[in-house]
């Protein structure tokens, strides 16, 4: 579908049309979590909306809008349905991060079909070795979410440094052909995600193929050649984190929503107190609405200023990348504990599957231990580089 509409209006018609898939995805929630994986249609409602297109280049057809109007149409969706939320967020992601590849590789999975759409899994689990024009890699990998709906994908391994320095990290861009889908995916929780095991026998990547890390840090992608807007300028750090945050937020809402109904109405079947009027409640209501818009606010605000060092040509600031990195790493903590504060205050009832808690409960918590969720470990780095050590994280 061709829209010529400016970015504002652009990006309130995709909200819009994602608050209107909201009833649809919250109807179909359960199949998704039974089938572990997202609905047929939902992808295909997706697709028809434009939502894969909103980082996708404009030489591809797509809308190359801002970041900010690409969660925010993630958050809306993930108010009724974590599963398909994230998918969207990973998989659409990997439209922005082809962008910067050889214009070749974009070529070879958009030439035919531009709505090509591909999974992942960034796990340095490649056995490579170097060959004429490339690599031949194998390996498995695991958490590739969305994979069903995917023709292509991008899998982490190292390159040995042929001087024996430290190996390079890259992503190898591979067709549905070269990879086996593994079903391992039986999950607690973000079922629907469908995040199965992907398996490589001996594949040729050409090295035009793969993106290295290093480049995806100083922004000095081949991709840039071809698609040289600000969008693609940004940090790989800072768009790929948030794909993986963001919808924690939006599940959050939708969870405060359906308590607000749940215990606007709710009286102890044992005390007879209502829920209404019980303080550890109020409390949590209102301490998670102002959690949500100021998560919201931060993220708005931290790639508002990102997208202006980018449309300047300015150098991105180190501790300023460390610390956007953090808030982005803390929100699933953030989200986890505010959503089991409503969770207990739903009483014994709470606990039934029919909750309208219980599915968000169980997402959020599981999103919680992917690895770019933890803010152990880039809180500590961020805390001794203001402290004058040295940066130890490049992905940021």
């Amino acid at each position: 579908m061709q829209i010529t509409a400016s970015k504002p209006d652009l990006t309130q018609t995709l909200v819009e049309r994602a608050r209107a898939l909201v009833p649809a995805l919250r109807a179909r929630a359960a199949q998704c979590e039974a089938d572990c994986k997202v609905p047929d249609e939902t992808i295909r409602e997706f697709q028809e909306a434009g939502f894969f297109k909103i980082l996708q280049p404009k030489r591809w057809g797509g809308y190359e809008l801002d970041p900010q109007s690409f969660y925010a149409v993630q958050m809306t969706l993930a108010e009724a349905c974590m599963s398909s939320a994230w998918v969207l967020g990973v998989v659409a992601v990997h439209n922005w991060q082809l962008a910067l590849f050889d214009a070749q590789a974009q070529a070879d999975v958009w030439g035919d079909d531009p709505t090509t759409l591909i999974s992942s899994s960034y796990m340095p689990r490649a056995e490579v070795t170097p060959v004429e024009g490339g690599y031949r890699i194998s390996g498995r990998w695991g958490f590739s979410s969305g994979v069903d709906h995917c023709q292509w994908a991008f899998l982490g391994g190292l390159v040995p440094d042929p001087e024996g320095g430290p190996p390079d990290y890259r992503t190898f861009l591979v067709p549905r052909t070269d990879f086996e889908i593994d079903r391992v995916w039986d999950t607690l929780g973000l079922r629907g995600t469908g995040s199965q095991d992907v398996v490589v026998k001996d594949a040729f990547v050409p090295a035009y193929r793969t993106h290295r890390s290093k480049d995806g840090f100083q922004t000095t992608s081949p991709g840039l050649k071809v698609n040289d807007a600000p969008l693609y300028k940004l940090p790989f750090g800072q768009i790929f984190v948030r794909a993986v945050s963001s919808s924690s937020i939006g599940a959050l809402q939708g969870a405060l929503d359906a308590f607000r109904e749940y215990g606007s109405t709710r009286v102890s079947s044992n005390d007879f107190s209502k829920t209404a009027n019980d303080p550890d409640a109020q409390a949590v209501i209102a301490e998670t609405a102002a959690a949500i818009d100021e998560m919201k606010l931060v993220l708005n605000r931290n790639f508002d200023v990102l997208m202006g060092q980018a449309n300047n040509g300015a150098q991105y600031d180190l501790e300023q990348r460390l610390l956007f990195r953090f808030q982005s790493g803390q929100i699933l903590d953030r989200c986890a504990k505010l959503i089991s504060r409503m969770f207990y205050s739903c009483g014994a009832l709470g606990i039934y599957r029919s909750s309208p808690l219980v599915r968000a409960f169980v997402d959020i918590h599981s999103g919680r231990t992917h690895i770019a969720n933890n803010p152990g470990s880039v809180s500590r780095n961020l805390g001794s580089v203001l402290l004058g050590n040295a940066n130890t994280d490049t992905f940021i």
